[in-house]
Protein backbone atom coordinates (compact mmCIF):
# COMPACT_ATOMS: atom_id res chain seq x y z
CA UNK A 1 0.00 0.00 0.00
CA UNK A 2 1.36 3.41 -0.96
CA UNK A 3 1.57 6.46 1.27
CA UNK A 4 -1.08 8.11 -0.91
CA UNK A 5 -3.50 5.21 -0.33
CA UNK A 6 -2.90 5.43 3.39
CA UNK A 7 -3.55 9.15 3.37
CA UNK A 8 -6.93 8.91 1.63
CA UNK A 9 -8.31 6.04 3.70
CA UNK A 10 -10.89 7.40 6.17
CA UNK A 11 -9.72 7.25 9.75
CA UNK A 12 -13.12 6.01 10.87
CA UNK A 13 -13.32 3.19 8.31
CA UNK A 14 -14.24 0.67 11.00
CA UNK A 15 -17.21 2.75 12.13
CA UNK A 16 -18.28 3.30 8.51
CA UNK A 17 -18.24 -0.42 7.79
CA UNK A 18 -20.19 -1.09 10.97
CA UNK A 19 -22.81 1.49 9.96
CA UNK A 20 -23.29 -0.22 6.59
CA UNK A 21 -23.62 -3.59 8.31
CA UNK A 22 -26.10 -2.18 10.82
CA UNK A 23 -28.44 -1.05 8.05
CA UNK A 24 -28.25 -4.46 6.39
CA UNK A 25 -28.87 -6.27 9.69
CA UNK A 26 -31.88 -4.05 10.31
CA UNK A 27 -33.32 -4.59 6.83
CA UNK A 28 -32.71 -8.34 6.47
CA UNK A 29 -32.06 -9.63 9.98
CA UNK A 30 -28.67 -10.88 11.20
CA UNK A 31 -29.00 -14.44 9.78
CA UNK A 32 -29.90 -13.05 6.35
CA UNK A 33 -26.70 -11.03 5.89
CA UNK A 34 -23.32 -12.41 4.88
CA UNK A 35 -19.83 -10.91 4.97
CA UNK A 36 -19.91 -10.59 1.17
CA UNK A 37 -23.17 -8.63 1.40
CA UNK A 38 -21.57 -6.17 3.80
CA UNK A 39 -18.39 -5.85 1.74
CA UNK A 40 -20.37 -5.27 -1.48
CA UNK A 41 -22.59 -2.64 0.16
CA UNK A 42 -19.54 -0.87 1.57
CA UNK A 43 -17.62 -1.05 -1.72
CA UNK A 44 -14.71 -3.02 -0.28
CA UNK A 45 -13.36 -6.54 -0.63
CA UNK A 46 -13.91 -9.34 1.85
CA UNK A 47 -10.24 -9.33 2.97
CA UNK A 48 -10.45 -5.57 3.55
CA UNK A 49 -13.44 -6.11 5.82
CA UNK A 50 -11.62 -8.85 7.74
CA UNK A 51 -8.83 -6.40 8.52
CA UNK A 52 -11.28 -4.65 10.84
CA UNK A 53 -13.54 -7.48 12.05
CA UNK A 54 -12.90 -11.15 12.67
CA UNK A 55 -16.40 -12.20 11.57
CA UNK A 56 -20.01 -11.06 11.17
CA UNK A 57 -20.72 -11.57 14.86
CA UNK A 58 -17.86 -9.20 15.75
CA UNK A 59 -19.47 -6.51 13.59
CA UNK A 60 -22.79 -6.92 15.37
CA UNK A 61 -21.05 -6.76 18.75
CA UNK A 62 -19.25 -3.55 17.71
CA UNK A 63 -22.50 -1.92 16.57
CA UNK A 64 -24.53 -2.89 19.63
CA UNK A 65 -21.82 -2.15 22.18
CA UNK A 66 -20.92 1.20 20.61
CA UNK A 67 -24.59 2.15 20.57
CA UNK A 68 -24.88 1.23 24.21
CA UNK A 69 -21.75 3.23 25.03
CA UNK A 70 -23.41 6.25 23.41
CA UNK A 71 -26.43 5.69 25.66
CA UNK A 72 -24.18 5.49 28.75
CA UNK A 73 -22.40 8.68 27.70
CA UNK A 74 -25.72 10.46 27.19
CA UNK A 75 -26.79 9.37 30.66
CA UNK A 76 -23.60 10.60 32.29
CA UNK A 77 -23.71 13.95 30.46
CA UNK A 78 -27.37 14.57 31.29
CA UNK A 79 -26.97 13.80 34.97
CA UNK A 80 -23.81 15.89 35.22
CA UNK A 81 -24.69 18.92 33.13
CA UNK A 82 -28.24 19.53 34.34
CA UNK A 83 -28.61 22.66 36.49
CA UNK A 84 -30.69 20.89 39.14
CA UNK A 85 -31.88 17.36 39.96
CA UNK A 86 -35.32 18.31 38.68
CA UNK A 87 -33.82 19.07 35.24
CA UNK A 88 -31.82 15.86 35.02
CA UNK A 89 -34.68 13.72 33.77
CA UNK A 90 -35.66 16.09 30.95
CA UNK A 91 -32.02 16.44 29.89
CA UNK A 92 -31.60 12.66 29.85
CA UNK A 93 -34.79 12.05 27.88
CA UNK A 94 -33.88 14.72 25.33
CA UNK A 95 -30.51 13.10 24.66
CA UNK A 96 -32.01 9.60 24.41
CA UNK A 97 -34.77 10.81 22.09
CA UNK A 98 -32.27 12.52 19.80
CA UNK A 99 -30.19 9.34 19.62
CA UNK A 100 -33.26 7.22 18.90
CA UNK A 101 -34.38 9.45 16.02
CA UNK A 102 -30.91 9.82 14.49
CA UNK A 103 -29.90 6.15 14.85
CA UNK A 104 -33.07 4.11 14.55
CA UNK A 105 -31.13 1.03 13.44
CA UNK A 106 -29.32 0.78 16.79
CA UNK A 107 -32.57 0.34 18.69
CA UNK A 108 -33.63 -2.36 16.24
CA UNK A 109 -30.41 -4.33 16.59
CA UNK A 110 -30.32 -3.99 20.37
CA UNK A 111 -33.90 -5.23 20.74
CA UNK A 112 -33.94 -7.97 18.12
CA UNK A 113 -30.47 -9.21 17.29
CA UNK A 114 -28.80 -9.22 20.71
CA UNK A 115 -29.22 -12.96 21.13
CA UNK A 116 -26.79 -13.50 18.23
CA UNK A 117 -23.99 -11.99 20.31
CA UNK A 118 -21.59 -14.22 22.26
CA UNK A 119 -22.93 -15.12 25.70
CA UNK A 120 -20.27 -13.05 27.44
CA UNK A 121 -21.29 -9.97 25.45
CA UNK A 122 -24.96 -10.60 26.24
CA UNK A 123 -24.16 -10.84 29.95
CA UNK A 124 -22.04 -7.68 29.86
CA UNK A 125 -24.74 -5.68 28.09
CA UNK A 126 -27.32 -7.05 30.52
CA UNK A 127 -25.18 -5.96 33.47
CA UNK A 128 -24.65 -2.50 32.05
CA UNK A 129 -28.33 -2.18 31.15
CA UNK A 130 -29.27 -2.92 34.75
CA UNK A 131 -26.82 -0.27 35.97
CA UNK A 132 -28.20 2.31 33.52
CA UNK A 133 -31.78 1.54 34.54
CA UNK A 134 -30.83 1.85 38.21
CA UNK A 135 -29.28 5.25 37.50
CA UNK A 136 -32.40 6.43 35.68
CA UNK A 137 -34.61 5.08 38.46
CA UNK A 138 -32.68 7.10 41.04
CA UNK A 139 -33.09 10.23 38.95
CA UNK A 140 -36.81 9.53 38.71
CA UNK A 141 -37.07 9.02 42.48
CA UNK A 142 -35.59 12.49 43.01
CA UNK A 143 -38.49 13.82 40.98
CA UNK A 144 -41.01 11.38 42.49
CA UNK A 145 -39.80 10.40 45.98
CA UNK A 146 -43.02 8.47 46.68
CA UNK A 147 -41.96 5.73 44.24
CA UNK A 148 -40.28 2.56 45.42
CA UNK A 149 -37.13 1.55 43.57
CA UNK A 150 -39.06 -1.32 41.92
CA UNK A 151 -41.84 0.97 40.70
CA UNK A 152 -39.34 3.54 39.44
CA UNK A 153 -37.51 0.82 37.53
CA UNK A 154 -40.77 -0.37 35.93
CA UNK A 155 -41.53 3.14 34.71
CA UNK A 156 -37.99 3.55 33.37
CA UNK A 157 -38.27 0.29 31.41
CA UNK A 158 -41.49 1.61 29.90
CA UNK A 159 -39.85 4.92 28.97
CA UNK A 160 -36.96 3.05 27.34
CA UNK A 161 -39.51 1.17 25.24
CA UNK A 162 -40.88 4.48 24.00
CA UNK A 163 -37.48 5.21 22.46
CA UNK A 164 -37.12 1.63 21.21
CA UNK A 165 -40.46 1.89 19.43
CA UNK A 166 -38.87 3.90 16.60
CA UNK A 167 -37.34 0.64 15.35
CA UNK A 168 -40.66 -1.12 14.68
CA UNK A 169 -42.12 1.30 12.13
CA UNK A 170 -41.10 3.75 9.42
CA UNK A 171 -43.45 6.62 10.25
CA UNK A 172 -41.62 9.88 10.77
CA UNK A 173 -42.07 13.60 11.27
CA UNK A 174 -39.54 16.45 11.33
CA UNK A 175 -36.59 15.33 13.47
CA UNK A 176 -36.93 18.03 16.09
CA UNK A 177 -40.65 17.35 16.50
CA UNK A 178 -40.07 13.60 16.46
CA UNK A 179 -37.60 13.85 19.34
CA UNK A 180 -39.90 16.23 21.24
CA UNK A 181 -42.83 13.83 20.82
CA UNK A 182 -40.78 10.93 22.18
CA UNK A 183 -39.78 13.05 25.18
CA UNK A 184 -43.43 13.93 25.81
CA UNK A 185 -44.47 10.26 25.65
CA UNK A 186 -41.61 9.15 27.90
CA UNK A 187 -42.38 11.87 30.44
CA UNK A 188 -46.04 10.88 30.46
CA UNK A 189 -45.04 7.30 31.21
CA UNK A 190 -42.58 8.31 33.93
CA UNK A 191 -45.31 10.43 35.55
CA UNK A 192 -47.88 7.63 35.32
CA UNK A 193 -49.86 6.67 38.40
CA UNK A 194 -49.66 2.94 38.93
CA UNK A 195 -52.92 1.31 40.05
CA UNK A 196 -53.39 0.25 43.64
CA UNK A 197 -52.89 -3.50 44.08
CA UNK A 198 -56.11 -5.47 43.70
CA UNK A 199 -57.07 -7.68 46.60
CA UNK A 200 -58.41 -10.33 44.24
CA UNK A 201 -55.76 -12.30 42.33
CA UNK A 202 -56.49 -13.27 38.74
CA UNK A 203 -57.94 -16.77 38.47
CA UNK A 204 -55.52 -19.35 37.07
CA UNK A 205 -55.96 -20.43 33.48
CA UNK A 206 -56.86 -24.11 33.47
CA UNK A 207 -56.91 -26.20 30.29
CA UNK A 208 -59.44 -28.96 29.70
CA UNK A 209 -58.34 -32.34 28.41
CA UNK A 210 -55.17 -33.25 26.53
CA UNK A 211 -54.31 -31.18 23.44
CA UNK A 212 -53.95 -32.96 20.11
CA UNK A 213 -50.52 -33.93 18.84
CA UNK A 214 -50.69 -31.07 16.32
CA UNK A 215 -51.41 -28.60 19.13
CA UNK A 216 -48.53 -30.03 21.15
CA UNK A 217 -46.18 -29.52 18.20
CA UNK A 218 -47.45 -25.98 17.68
CA UNK A 219 -47.04 -25.19 21.39
CA UNK A 220 -43.50 -26.58 21.42
CA UNK A 221 -42.52 -24.57 18.35
CA UNK A 222 -44.07 -21.42 19.81
CA UNK A 223 -42.07 -21.74 23.02
CA UNK A 224 -38.78 -22.49 21.25
CA UNK A 225 -39.17 -19.71 18.66
CA UNK A 226 -39.96 -17.22 21.44
CA UNK A 227 -36.90 -18.29 23.45
CA UNK A 228 -34.28 -18.80 20.74
CA UNK A 229 -35.58 -17.34 17.50
CA UNK A 230 -36.68 -19.02 14.28
CA UNK A 231 -33.26 -19.67 12.78
CA UNK A 232 -31.77 -21.28 15.90
CA UNK A 233 -34.50 -23.91 16.22
CA UNK A 234 -34.59 -27.12 14.15
CA UNK A 235 -37.48 -29.45 13.43
CA UNK A 236 -35.62 -32.00 15.57
CA UNK A 237 -35.65 -29.53 18.48
CA UNK A 238 -39.38 -29.06 18.05
CA UNK A 239 -40.02 -32.80 17.91
CA UNK A 240 -37.97 -33.39 21.05
CA UNK A 241 -39.86 -30.67 22.92
CA UNK A 242 -43.17 -32.20 21.80
CA UNK A 243 -42.06 -35.71 22.78
CA UNK A 244 -41.86 -37.11 19.27
CA UNK A 245 -39.13 -37.82 16.72
CA UNK A 246 -38.09 -34.88 14.55
CA UNK A 247 -39.34 -36.37 11.26
CA UNK A 248 -42.77 -36.92 12.83
CA UNK A 249 -43.25 -33.15 13.00
CA UNK A 250 -43.61 -33.16 9.21
CA UNK A 251 -46.84 -35.15 9.54
CA UNK A 252 -48.43 -32.04 11.01
CA UNK A 253 -46.46 -29.19 9.39
CA UNK A 254 -44.48 -29.39 6.14
CA UNK A 255 -41.80 -26.92 7.28
CA UNK A 256 -40.67 -24.48 9.97
CA UNK A 257 -42.09 -21.67 7.86
CA UNK A 258 -45.49 -23.39 7.90
CA UNK A 259 -45.28 -23.48 11.70
CA UNK A 260 -44.57 -19.75 11.80
CA UNK A 261 -47.51 -19.07 9.49
CA UNK A 262 -49.78 -21.05 11.81
CA UNK A 263 -48.43 -19.21 14.85
CA UNK A 264 -48.97 -15.86 13.16
CA UNK A 265 -52.56 -16.63 12.22
CA UNK A 266 -53.29 -18.00 15.69
CA UNK A 267 -52.00 -14.80 17.30
CA UNK A 268 -53.89 -12.59 14.85
CA UNK A 269 -57.15 -14.47 15.41
CA UNK A 270 -56.91 -14.11 19.17
CA UNK A 271 -56.16 -10.41 18.94
CA UNK A 272 -59.06 -9.90 16.54
CA UNK A 273 -61.47 -11.72 18.82
CA UNK A 274 -60.32 -9.73 21.87
CA UNK A 275 -60.60 -6.48 19.90
CA UNK A 276 -64.11 -7.31 18.72
CA UNK A 277 -65.25 -7.74 22.31
CA UNK A 278 -63.45 -4.59 23.45
CA UNK A 279 -65.00 -2.40 20.79
CA UNK A 280 -68.59 -3.08 21.77
CA UNK A 281 -69.10 0.50 22.94
CA UNK A 282 -70.00 3.72 21.12
CA UNK A 283 -67.53 5.95 22.98
CA UNK A 284 -64.11 6.17 21.24
CA UNK A 285 -62.16 6.93 24.39
CA UNK A 286 -63.75 4.02 26.24
CA UNK A 287 -63.22 1.76 23.23
CA UNK A 288 -59.52 2.65 23.08
CA UNK A 289 -59.09 1.98 26.79
CA UNK A 290 -60.83 -1.39 26.41
CA UNK A 291 -58.76 -2.22 23.33
CA UNK A 292 -55.52 -1.51 25.22
CA UNK A 293 -56.68 -3.67 28.13
CA UNK A 294 -57.61 -6.48 25.72
CA UNK A 295 -54.17 -6.31 24.10
CA UNK A 296 -52.36 -6.52 27.43
CA UNK A 297 -54.50 -9.43 28.60
CA UNK A 298 -54.08 -11.28 25.30
CA UNK A 299 -50.31 -10.82 25.06
CA UNK A 300 -49.82 -12.03 28.63
CA UNK A 301 -51.92 -15.15 28.06
CA UNK A 302 -51.11 -15.96 24.43
CA UNK A 303 -47.63 -17.47 23.92
CA UNK A 304 -47.91 -16.98 20.15
CA UNK A 305 -47.70 -13.21 20.63
CA UNK A 306 -44.25 -13.51 22.22
CA UNK A 307 -42.82 -14.90 18.97
CA UNK A 308 -41.07 -12.20 16.96
CA UNK A 309 -41.55 -12.23 13.21
CA UNK A 310 -39.69 -8.97 12.58
CA UNK A 311 -36.56 -10.07 14.41
CA UNK A 312 -35.95 -13.16 12.32
CA UNK A 313 -37.09 -12.03 8.86
CA UNK A 314 -38.67 -15.46 8.55
CA UNK A 315 -38.68 -16.96 5.08
CA UNK A 316 -42.24 -17.90 4.21
CA UNK A 317 -44.38 -17.90 1.08
CA UNK A 318 -44.98 -14.36 -0.19
CA UNK A 319 -48.73 -14.85 -0.05
CA UNK A 320 -48.65 -15.80 3.65
CA UNK A 321 -46.21 -13.03 4.48
CA UNK A 322 -48.37 -10.44 2.73
CA UNK A 323 -51.49 -11.73 4.46
CA UNK A 324 -49.97 -11.59 7.93
CA UNK A 325 -48.54 -8.12 7.24
CA UNK A 326 -51.96 -6.90 6.10
CA UNK A 327 -53.61 -8.26 9.25
CA UNK A 328 -50.98 -6.57 11.43
CA UNK A 329 -51.35 -3.23 9.66
CA UNK A 330 -55.14 -3.40 9.87
CA UNK A 331 -54.91 -4.04 13.60
CA UNK A 332 -52.58 -1.07 14.16
CA UNK A 333 -54.79 1.10 11.94
CA UNK A 334 -57.73 0.26 14.20
CA UNK A 335 -55.81 1.73 17.14
CA UNK A 336 -54.76 4.81 15.18
CA UNK A 337 -58.34 5.48 14.05
CA UNK A 338 -59.64 5.25 17.60
CA UNK A 339 -56.84 7.44 18.98
CA UNK A 340 -57.45 10.07 16.31
CA UNK A 341 -61.15 10.11 17.23
CA UNK A 342 -60.47 10.25 20.96
CA UNK A 343 -57.82 12.97 20.51
CA UNK A 344 -58.82 14.93 17.38
CA UNK A 345 -56.06 17.49 17.84
CA UNK A 346 -53.32 14.88 17.37
CA UNK A 347 -51.86 14.88 13.82
CA UNK A 348 -52.23 11.51 12.00
CA UNK A 349 -48.52 10.67 11.91
CA UNK A 350 -48.09 11.53 15.57
CA UNK A 351 -51.09 9.34 16.36
CA UNK A 352 -49.38 6.43 14.62
CA UNK A 353 -46.08 7.05 16.42
CA UNK A 354 -47.98 7.18 19.72
CA UNK A 355 -49.78 3.90 19.03
CA UNK A 356 -46.51 2.16 18.18
CA UNK A 357 -44.96 3.49 21.40
CA UNK A 358 -47.84 2.06 23.45
CA UNK A 359 -47.72 -1.32 21.70
CA UNK A 360 -43.95 -1.51 22.11
CA UNK A 361 -44.26 -0.86 25.85
CA UNK A 362 -46.58 -3.86 26.08
CA UNK A 363 -44.44 -6.07 23.84
CA UNK A 364 -41.15 -5.23 25.55
CA UNK A 365 -42.29 -5.38 29.16
CA UNK A 366 -44.17 -8.65 28.61
CA UNK A 367 -40.82 -10.17 27.56
CA UNK A 368 -38.81 -8.55 30.38
CA UNK A 369 -38.70 -11.07 33.22
CA UNK A 370 -37.38 -8.48 35.64
CA UNK A 371 -40.74 -6.69 35.62
CA UNK A 372 -43.19 -9.21 34.11
CA UNK A 373 -43.20 -11.25 37.32
CA UNK A 374 -44.68 -8.41 39.36
CA UNK A 375 -47.80 -9.54 41.20
CA UNK A 376 -50.17 -7.00 39.60
CA UNK A 377 -48.35 -6.62 36.31
CA UNK A 378 -51.38 -6.85 34.01
CA UNK A 379 -53.15 -3.93 35.70
CA UNK A 380 -49.93 -1.90 35.78
CA UNK A 381 -49.14 -2.55 32.13
CA UNK A 382 -52.68 -1.60 31.12
CA UNK A 383 -52.36 1.66 33.05
CA UNK A 384 -49.08 2.42 31.28
CA UNK A 385 -50.70 1.93 27.87
CA UNK A 386 -53.60 4.17 28.84
CA UNK A 387 -51.12 6.82 29.92
CA UNK A 388 -49.02 6.60 26.74
CA UNK A 389 -52.16 6.90 24.63
CA UNK A 390 -53.38 9.90 26.62
CA UNK A 391 -56.60 8.23 27.78
CA UNK A 392 -55.76 7.56 31.42
CA UNK A 393 -58.43 8.31 34.04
Amino acid sequence: MTDVERSVRPRDRKAQLAAVAAELFRARGFPGVGIKDIADAAGVTGPALYRHFADKQAILAYVVVSGFEDLEAATAEALTDADSPADQLEALLTRLATQAVERREIAALWRWEGRHLPKEDQREIGRRSALALATWAKALQIRRPELSSEDAELLCWAALSVFGSVSVHHTSVARRRFAALLVELALDVLNATLPSPSSEPSPPVVGLGTPSRREQVLAAATSLFAQRGFHDVSMEDIGAAAGIAGPSVYRHFPSKAALMVAIGHRAADRLALAAERALQTSDERSALRRLAASYVHTILHTPELLVSFSADRVTMPDRDKADLLRVQRDYVAQWVTLLSSARPGLPPREAKITVHAALTIANDLARTRRVANRQHFEAELTALLHTALGVAD
